[in-house]
């Protein structure tokens, strides 16, 4: 209870002193590409970051979040016979450094490098983490961003994705 209780607060202290304007938080909606295409249908994604100033014009720090990819059924046909596959859902935890570049007041190039931990189906074992992507600022506080999101292991799970981004 006491580790418990000391971690809620180290918690609590340390999202207390975050200077608010680089603490930012994104919500997604995602289209699987390649082989995560042809077993899913739609992700949706929650990204988070801390970012500090480095220089004017660029910013590095960390960045997590949650994607959610849901599973699609396939229908085949093998020697006159139709065969219906169902697939679960799938579930990962990005854990990454995040760079990002300021090319305008209105443009940012970024990239999120690290590992994806596979939370869902089993056998899901997560992978090399990759996600670059380009972000509109329409205001101080809001963004809208693109990104490609990658997790490479044995193959590839890859995703398009469009959403926004608030600067808390």
């Amino acid at each position: 209870m006491k580790k418990l209780f000391f971690l809620a607060a180290f918690a609590v202290f340390g999202l207390s002193t975050m200077n608010a304007q680089d603490f930012n938080v994104g919500v997604s909606a995602a289209l699987p590409m390649g082989d995560a295409g042809d077993i899913t249908t739609f992700g949706v994604n929650l990204d988070v970051n801390y970012l500090w100033e480095v220089s004017d014009d660029f910013s590095a720090g960390i960045a997590t979040g949650y994607q959610h990819y849901f599973g699609d059924e396939v229908s085949e046909t093998f020697l006159g016979q139709t065969v219906t596959f169902e697939y679960d859902d799938f579930g990962f935890l990005p854990i990454a450094a995040a760079g990002r570049f300021n090319v305008s007041e209105e443009f940012t190039l970024g990239a999120d490098l690290g590992y994806a931990v596979g939370l869902s189906p089993d056998g899901n074992d997560g992978g090399f983490y990759y996600a670059p992507k380009v972000q509109y600022g329409v205001s101080e506080s809001l963004d809208i961003v693109l990104s490609y999101k990658g997790i490479s292991n044995d193959g590839s799970f890859d995703a398009l994705s469009l959403g926004v981004e608030f600067g808390l």
